[in-house]
């Protein structure tokens, strides 16, 4: 069948755009309809967002509407960020409130992708193959995973723009015109603008597209005119936003003008292109960029010059490597999928060579082998259009009727979207916060002002910003050494530590123009470099003279760090001088599976024996020194039950009642700010005052 009988209009080809954004807009409420009955996911009369690194966004939203946050460093400029000019813009000029719009925007413009996966296909005149690759291509199960409804993130504009740059470079190598290596160059200087963080990907499609156009093409004058055009957007000069992206278009406009109106010798612009192509690689720092985000998504190590302090991507999931499985499913659904995404990746570039220009979206999804699971999503797409593709020559090759090629096309099509479907269906992720824990955070924002801070771990830093409108130390942008600070506050068993500790990070935090602390407190890698140990010693012993109390600071302890408790003491349980871990940590949550007769199997598989205060732990047997079980009342306190065993046991088990769960925890660990002061709820009157407290979180008040 010859493959130019598909072609089909361009009113046609508008309503299938139309069709899969539809698609790909009703795939994403079912999310919405599955906790859309649940009150705990509500604030505000809507549903809450799901991505905590989106409460950055909206803050920076609230302080461009309500004048919110205006003490926050981490505020973000609207004309430099398209989620914050938009979210601004959609709140301001809509009726609906701001909640609304954070939720279901991800899917308004994650959606776009369908646009340019079909005008792709256009160039070859298949149009049918573009929109059932579209259909696959906005669900499969990376792209959905960070574009959902809720997941309010830049994400959403991650795969979609470069796509558009794709379409427009490809397009400028069929039709062979400067004016559509003109709207490449247009999409390239407004990408930072919707996605900075994607950078590196544009160079390498900058660097690619002028390799092929060299290779494919040197001999014509229209190639250098489209990489005058390409490199001088790649060209990166920072002016004030939104001058920067303007300025940036007027120029590529009155570049493309000038050599439209103008005889340039070709010898000239390559010349031209030459210089630009130089200043693009010198003052982009391109290869620094690419080679700094690769190694810091591979490296695991400390510091090597200055005090060591431990690497955060080590304990993110989506910063680390992936098996093989999980790889092809993001990407594909399955490693059925993912190989005839492969083979349909030959195919296409094989039969069509412009698909080579895409390289750098299907490099980085490789990289994600070792870089993790973030870097999927630049794949899909791709791979969507691949493993169509395939299906399409098959296809056409089977039969030369219209109809017959349409019911095989869909029923490939539907093969490959089943597994992203059920995906779909089974990915239930909560909100990232419930009403419980926001009216905690509503309640902080009443006693509170805006200059103060609450300490907390790098998680909870966007939501306590949105919710409470206090500033936080670390968050989820600014995590790596002061993670330490955190950590060695929350595991601490001396209170005065924690207290001194405290006021000394947020004044130093403040009064360096919001520097590292730890860099700054320590002189971290500087030739007077200070020892931790000693400045921890005199907190401790009250001994330090702490700098004015300029603002209130906050102490914020959630239920729900319960279980990542044990990875954020990994921060703080370090000797800062070596590097090496001070104590061996044991904290194991778990509930309860089998009651014997008060032999008690856990979760986990450790066996507690009440009746002998004994602990099964593999094959070791440990004395348990305390088990104490602990309840809610109706105002929030806890009350204590105590009964002690073994005046040499190591461990204490906590049986939390309200919550039907145990932890089984060295005596250390149980004397830490965070066991004591909200498992317990036992803590020093002279140095904290608890100003919040519910099931789900303690808030408590440094009085120094």
């Amino acid at each position: 069948m010859n493959e130019q009988q598909h072609d089909i209009s361009t009113r046609m080809m508008i309503s299938l755009m139309a069709i899969a954004y539809v698609f790909s807009f009703a795939i994403r409420m079912i999310w919405v309809y599955q906790f859309h009955d649940n009150p705990e996911f509500y604030w505000n009369g809507q549903l809450m967002i799901n991505t905590n690194d989106g409460y950055t966004w909206a803050s920076s939203v609230q302080n461009k509407l309500y004048g919110m946050h205006e003490h926050n460093p981490g505020i973000r400029n609207m004309w430099g960020n398209a989620i914050i000019f938009f979210t601004v813009f959609f709140t301001k000029f809509t009726p609906f409130s701001l909640e609304t719009v954070i939720l279901y925007m991800p899917t308004l413009i994650s959606s776009l992708v369908v646009i340019p996966i079909i005008l792709i296909s256009r160039l070859y005149k298949q149009t049918l193959w573009g929109f059932f690759a579209a259909l696959l291509g906005t669900i499969a199960w990376s792209y959905y995973n960070r574009t959902m409804t809720g997941y309010y993130d830049t994400d959403m504009f991650s795969a979609m723009a470069p796509m558009f740059i794709l379409y427009f470079l490809m397009k400028s190598t069929m039709d062979f015109t400067p004016k559509s290596a003109l709207y490449a160059a247009i999409a390239i200087a407004l990408y930072p603008f919707m996605y900075d963080a994607g950078r590196s990907i544009v160079y390498a499609m900058g660097i690619i597209y002028a390799l092929y156009m060299i290779f494919y093409h040197r001999k014509e004058k229209v190639t250098y005119i489209s990489m005058v055009l390409v490199f001088a957007a790649l060209v990166p000069f920072h002016l004030m936003a939104p001058l920067n992206y303007i300025i940036k278009i007027v120029l590529l406009i009155g570049i493309y003008v000038f050599l439209q109106k103008t005889s340039i010798s070709q010898k000239k612009l390559m010349i031209t292109s030459g210089v630009l192509l130089f200043l693009f690689m010198y003052f982009g720092n391109v290869f620094g960029l690419i080679f700094g985000k690769i190694m810091s998504y591979v490296s695991t190590g400390t510091a090597a010059e200055g005090l060591h302090f431990y690497g955060v991507h080590q304990t993110i999931r989506e910063a680390g490597k992936i098996p093989f499985e999980v790889f092809a499913n993001r990407i594909s659904g399955s490693q059925l999928g993912l190989i005839i995404s492969l083979l349909g990746y030959i195919v296409l570039t094989v039969r069509h060579r412009a698909f080579l220009l895409a390289l750098p979206l299907v490099g980085i999804g490789i990289f994600a082998l070792w870089g993790g699971l973030r870097f999927t999503v630049y794949a899909v797409p791709i791979a969507a259009m691949s493993a169509i593709y395939l299906f399409h020559v098959v296809a056409t090759m089977v039969s030369d009727k219209k109809s017959i090629y349409t019911l095989l096309m869909s029923i490939l099509t539907v093969s490959m979207l089943y597994p992203n479907i059920t995906h779909i269906i089974a990915y239930k992720v909560p909100t990232v916060l419930n009403k419980t824990e926001v009216q905690d955070l509503e309640k902080l924002k009443n006693i509170s002002d805006s200059q103060d801070y609450t300490l907390a771990w790098w998680d909870y830093g966007y939501p306590i910003w949105f919710y409470s409108n206090t500033n936080t130390i670390i968050d989820g942008g600014k995590h790596q050494n002061d993670n330490f600070i955190i950590s060695k506050i929350m595991q601490t068993t001396s209170p005065e530590l924690a207290a001194n500790l405290s006021r000394l990070a947020v004044e130093t935090y403040v009064d360096s123009n919001y520097s590292i602390v730890t860099d700054t407190l320590f002189k971290n890698g500087k030739k007077d470099q200070l020892d931790p140990n000693l400045l921890f010693d005199e907190l401790a012993s009250g001994s330090y003279k702490l700098p004015s109390k300029t603002r209130d600071v906050y102490l914020y302890l959630p239920y729900r760090m319960l279980n990542i408790f044990p990875t954020v003491m990994v921060f703080g349980n370090l000797d800062l001088t070596t590097g090496k871990q001070e104590r061996k940590v044991t904290f194991y949550p778990a509930r309860a599976v089998k009651n014997s007769k008060g032999v008690l199997t856990l979760s986990n598989g450790i066996v507690f024996d009440s009746r002998k205060g004994m602990l099964s732990m593999g094959r070791e047997q440990v004395p348990v020194k305390y088990f104490i079980a602990t309840s809610l009342s109706k105002n929030g306190n806890i009350r204590l039950q105590s009964q002690r065993y073994h005046s040499n046991g190591e461990y204490v088990v906590v049986f939390m009642k309200s919550y039907g769960k145990f932890i089984v925890m060295d005596q250390q660990t149980f004397n830490s700010t965070y066991v004591q002061m909200f498992l317990l709820g036992k803590y020093d009157k002279n140095l904290f005052e608890l100003v919040v407290a519910s099931p789900y979180s303690r808030i408590y008040k440094l009085k120094r």
